[in-house]
């Protein structure tokens, strides 16, 4: 991995003819690759202002490469590039060893909690590059995304064919993403749905928060209780739609936050909850499956030990857990 030093670099116009290996690729990530060392924020206000351009047209972040355009990319002041320090062998050998799954167009791992998806925001390393690291032989590109505090089954595609085919399967809905995660409290309903839209937003210092909003994109979760513990319900969570923080803010909204939640959380039931031992986001990708190329593809990831040992502690201490007050709103009364 590379980062940037204080001497600036001029680069002047490229013209860049796209090939078949960036075939349905989307320009922003396109970007990132052929701008090694420009931050993402610079990227996206190139294209915000219309500096970037394909076949002579202003493109947007989710424009959609095709074999044969022509990318014109601006001139810019590019950081010349220098070697960083090395990934933690401790964190490499985790990443590493966490794979469940490979193919020729696939490596599937068990994502440990605590590991970025991708660096970035203060992250030098997430698990692409640990992943890269361990493997520098390799081409690994991420298809999807999990939260730094959220586990499990995570897909990165060693092939083109992978990238897009799986990418294409998410775009339009034929993918199966189902996570586990208990809800504070006891939600009346053993199986429900939430379906309210949701928007991006940040805060002052930058923090990136989601809140429920008519103007905001769709968004669709499916709850199904699977245990019942004092005080909360272990439930399976599978996504309609995949909004950033959707499962976290859908269980905010209806009055049963995510234990151990530390942005839409109850401070003081997490509180509770640490003291039994739950030192984070009680949330896990368990599952997902999808079809390719007349292949079904399903990747499976258990719950890890630490949230079993909380669980454990918890139907044993639960039982002198405070009474969990009324939800702020009921099932019927979401809109």
């Amino acid at each position: 991995m590379q980062t940037a030093t204080s001497r600036d670099v001029p680069q002047g116009v490229r013209q860049v003819t796209i090939g078949p290996e960036r075939d349905g690729q989307r320009i922003d990530n396109a970007l990132v690759t052929l701008l090694k060392g420009v931050p993402k924020s610079m990227i996206y206000r190139l294209l915000r202002t219309g500096q970037v351009r394909v076949n002579g047209k202003r493109a947007k972040p989710d424009t959609r490469l095709t074999d044969g355009d022509m990318l014109r990319i601006p001139p810019i002041r590019q950081a010349e590039p220098a070697e960083t320090r090395a990934a933690p062998e401790t964190m490499v050998a985790s990443v590493a060893e966490a794979v469940i799954f490979e193919d020729k167009h696939f490596l599937v791992i068990d994502k440990p909690s605590g590991i970025a998806s991708h660096g970035g925001s203060g992250v030098s390393h997430g698990a692409i590059e640990l992943l890269r690291a361990a493997r520098p032989h390799e081409s690994l590109e991420l298809v999807h995304r999990l939260d730094r505090d959220t586990s499990g089954v995570l897909v990165l595609a060693k092939s083109r064919a992978g990238l897009t085919g799986l990418q294409a399967a998410i775009r339009a809905g034929e993918v199966t993403k189902q996570y586990l995660c208990l809800m504070t409290g006891h939600p009346p309903k053993a199986k429900f749905d939430v379906n309210v839209p949701l928007r991006k937003f940040a805060l002052q210092g930058g923090e990136r928060m989601v809140r429920v909003s008519d103007d905001g994109k769709p968004a669709l979760t499916f709850f199904r209780e699977m245990e019942q513990y004092p005080g909360a319900r272990l439930m399976q969570a599978t996504l309609g739609t995949g909004r950033t923080h959707q499962i976290r803010v859908h269980a905010a909204h209806i009055g049963y936050p995510l234990a151990g939640d530390p942005k839409y959380g109850d401070r003081e039931m997490n509180k509770r909850f640490r003291e039994m031992g739950l030192q984070r986001l009680f949330l896990h990708a368990s599952h997902l499956s999808f079809e390719l190329d007349g292949r079904l593809y399903s990747f499976s990831a258990p719950l890890p030990d630490d949230l079993k040992t909380f669980l454990d502690v918890l139907m044993v201490k639960g039982k002198h857990l405070p009474y969990i007050q009324a939800a702020r709103k009921s099932l019927g009364d979401r809109p």
